[in-house]
């Protein structure tokens, strides 16, 4: 029986330690994938890699086609010519058509659009924030061209046949703008894999965090800050070394663990605060990783300028860690009382405060309340549920087979 096709289009390879939400996010979409759907992937290679080749291939145990557009041997870090205009570029000329496609960046989308199939572009941050150039701290290149970026917005997005957005703000951005669009714009559940990132038991939690505590020649009564991300602006991490240097806990411990552009200047600023012994720089983890730091931190920050729904923080969630965080994205409005705190203002001292809350009252955040926030986020429902829609629009098209539902 033929089988509807999925193409997902975006500049990152799976198998390597691509730091970023959206790389998470597709590989959910690859690794819950239904039988019924056959997934291709339009990516990059490894430096290495035969270019412009369908390759059958192995994912999460998850048997998908594979083509890498160009060869990049590290996509954590922005180079002279972004990934994204490299990316865009290869794409120009060629033609991966399917039943399906999927974009994480409107950029690729100047080379698809007389392209024929369904399209979906995935909006994962706040755009207006993202592209304002008060806000984005040289965050994102567009920032500087908000014209241009506003002329080819325009033209681009009337070939999308639906608009996810996790960020409310975007969706509306979306809807007020293109209003011939509106109903084709959605508000979607950003997604955490529950079948990896869970919570344990607090005797369970509490030996992992000595053990991690021992391995790193820190005393038993440690307690970590974690940090997941990328080393970018958009994230300011400059901004989280120095709250971390205004805070009053002689007993925390900061875990980075990301990779990026501001890797040098992380590090200058954790020597300028003579905070190297306080300060522990992980560098790119795999998902497989992150798992244990979870379990092993008092709690997770987030110092970004802008945001969408970042994954971490709902990996965080899921394992029981609360989360502190800057007032940006969607997730001030997903906290409760119990499983965070938002800092009153975006400086060192307010993102200090808000750790040593959590921080000095670990009960008030108990993990049951932590886990209640991410529960409606599990990737496998969030997944499933866009994939039903897709089966049944397929199933419309091609009468001869009959509707059946996603298992």
């Amino acid at each position: 029986m033929k089988r509807p096709t999925l193409t997902i289009f975006y500049q990152f390879n799976p198998w390597d330690s691509s730091i970023g939400g959206i790389q998470t996010f597709i590989r959910s979409f690859i690794k819950y994938a239904p039988d019924e759907f056959q997934v291709r992937l339009v990516g990059i290679g490894d430096g290495s890699s035969l270019l412009g080749v369908w390759q059958k291939v192995e994912l999460d145990n998850k048997s998908i086609e594979f083509l890498p557009l160009i060869n990049l041997e590290n996509d954590n870090v922005r180079g002279l010519i972004p990934t994204t205009v490299k990316y865009t570029a290869a794409l120009l000329g060629r033609n991966y058509a399917s039943d399906f496609m999927h974009f994480h960046r409107l950029e690729p989308t100047m080379a698809t659009f007389n392209w024929s199939g369904d399209k979906t572009l995935f909006v994962h941050n706040d755009i207006e924030a993202q592209i304002n150039p008060e806000k984005g701290n040289d965050a994102m290149l567009w920032s500087r061209f908000t014209a241009v970026h506003s002329v080819l917005e325009r033209r681009l997005i009337r070939q999308f046949d639906r608009i996810y957005s996790c960020n409310s703000e975007s969706a509306r951005y979306y809807q007020q703008n293109y209003s011939q669009l509106a109903k084709q714009v959605t508000l979607i559940k950003n997604i955490v894999d529950t079948d990896l990132f869970f919570h344990l038991p607090s005797q369970k939690r509490e030996h992992k965090r000595q053990t991690l505590a021992r391995k790193l020649n820190l005393n038993e009564q440690t307690h970590f800050v974690l940090f997941v991300g990328r080393l970018h602006p958009q994230k300011d991490p400059i901004l989280l070394i120095r709250a971390f240097s205004a805070l009053s806990e002689p007993n925390a411990h900061l875990l980075i663990a990301g990779d990026g552009e501001l890797a040098e200047a992380v590090d200058s600023e954790i020597c300028a605060h003579n905070l190297s012994e306080r300060v522990t720089l992980l560098g790119a983890l795999k998902q497989e990783k992150l798992v244990n730091l979870y379990r092993s931190a008092s709690v997770f920050v987030l110092s970004s300028l802008y945001e969408g729904l970042p994954i971490a923080v709902l990996e965080a969630l899921a394992c029981g860690t609360p989360i502190v965080t800057t007032d940006c994205g969607e997730t001030p409005n997903l906290l409760t009382a119990n499983s965070g705190v938002v800092a009153q203002e975006r400086t060192p001292e307010a993102l200090a405060a808000a750790l040593s809350q959590v921080l000095q009252n670990p009960t008030a955040f108990p993990t049951d309340a932590c886990v209640s926030v991410a529960q409606p986020y599990t990737a496998k429902a969030v997944v499933g549920n866009v994939y039903q829609q897709m089966l049944i629009l397929w199933q419309k098209k091609n009468l001869a087979f009959p509707v059946t539902k996603v298992a």
